[in-house]
């Protein structure tokens, strides 16, 4: 290559490749363009009100991402994940996409990959859902399982490096794949979706932690625009965040790993972002599964166990504003829809043989939705 710097001091270097090639500027181009069309034809996920007539000055809401085409919350992350390694030069035509996940994030990623004609490989632990493997599968991804979940990291680096493919790693960019300013980020769509509401300002956004990705983007979008608003993680008790963020010396979890599919980690992940978090609370599985079955009654549809995750930690939140006389408005995140859980979480003989007895969190739930107030176990 040889270089040389004309007459007005600029350089310049010739007969060597740039960094992107004219084809492949070309191709990066087109895939950006299919994926923008592709959200311009996808209608924002719509805000349900949550009715508890016993609390009459609280008003709760949740964010339906079940909604998007390849129904989950992930689906957002999923579209800026890929337009982020577009846009860094990470992806080309033809690259094989890695991905370790849980499941859902692996179903939208599988998604994307197809529309833009691209392999992919979602690297799952063998417990995940047989209905989120069947998904991956639809949309003409490949599963390849693990026994541990903490495994996955490790052996989709290992994949990607193999097959020369590109590892997503939703768990590192997460957080800064998503413009947490604006850009129709799920943060800036509750608080639009809330501007005619009794209380548009939301005393509480609830919601879990998988990567920490959401709570980053709300935590910080809620400080950049100076709202009231806490931001609350509802978090599995055998999971690392919540002992994180009290003690951020602890960085990983040993022992068995939540049954809550989606969040709760190990580890504690690169994209969790604990000073933009404004309280935690833990929730046990059978808790979360209780809290799933109750709201899905209540919606007269199913949700995931997250979104049971989260409705406890709301229904915790919501007894404590009434106990100090407080109104206000709770946003949380139906994460996913329950229908994927079918052999899981509303499978009697699955909760049984998984040693689950949710009947005594089921009532204590319902009673809150009856009286305003979460009876003491």
């Amino acid at each position: 290559m040889s270089e040389q710097i004309d007459a007005a001091g600029i350089f310049h270097a010739s007969d060597g490749p740039p960094s992107l090639s004219a084809v492949c500027r070309h191709w990066v181009d087109r895939a950006i363009a299919r994926i923008e069309a592709d959200y311009n034809r996808t209608a924002d996920t719509h805000l349900i009100p949550v009715e508890m007539p016993a609390l009459p000055g609280i008003a709760l809401y949740l964010k339906d991402e079940s909604s998007h085409p390849t129904g989950s919350l992930k689906h957002r992350l999923a579209r800026s994940l890929f337009l982020y390694a577009l846009c860094n030069g990470w992806i080309g035509e033809g690259t094989t996409i890695v991905e370790a996940s849980s499941g859902s994030t692996a179903v939208s990623e599988a998604y994307f990959a197809r529309m833009l004609s691209l392999p992919f490989v979602a690297v799952v632990p063998r417990s995940t859902a047989p209905e989120k493997i069947a998904a991956i599968e639809f949309y003409g991804g490949r599963c390849h399982f693990v026994d541990a979940p903490c495994d996955a990291y490790a052996e989709s680096e290992r994949l990607a490096a193999e097959l020369g493919g590109h590892y997503m790693d939703q768990f590192t960019y997460a957080e800064r794949a998503t413009d947490w300013r604006g850009n129709n980020n799920i943060a800036e769509s509750i608080f639009a979706q809330m501007a005619r509401e009794p209380h548009p300002v939301p005393r509480w956004v609830v919601c879990g932690a998988g990567t920490g990705g959401t709570s980053a983007t709300i935590g910080r979008f809620v400080r950049y625009n100076r709202h009231a608003t806490g931001v609350c993680v509802a978090d599995p008790e055998a999971s690392i965040f919540h002992r994180h963020w009290q003690d951020r010396s602890v960085l990983t979890q040993e022992g068995p790993g939540s049954r809550i599919e989606g969040i709760g980690r190990q580890r504690v992940e690169p994209s969790f972002i604990p000073e933009v978090v404004d309280r935690m609370i833990a929730v046990p599985d059978a808790v979360s599964i209780a809290a799933a079955r109750v709201v899905s009654r209540r919606l007269g549809r199913r949700c995931g166990g997250s979104t049971g995750t989260n409705i406890w930690a709301c229904a915790v939140l919501a007894s404590e504003m009434a106990a100090r006389g407080e109104a206000g408005s709770i946003v949380s995140i139906l994460c996913d829809h329950g229908d994927r859980y079918a052999s899981s979480y509303f499978d009697d003989e699955w909760l049984s043989a998984s040693g689950f007895d949710i009947a005594p969190y089921e009532r204590r739930l319902e009673a809150f939705f009856e009286t305003g107030r979460l009876p003491a176990a």
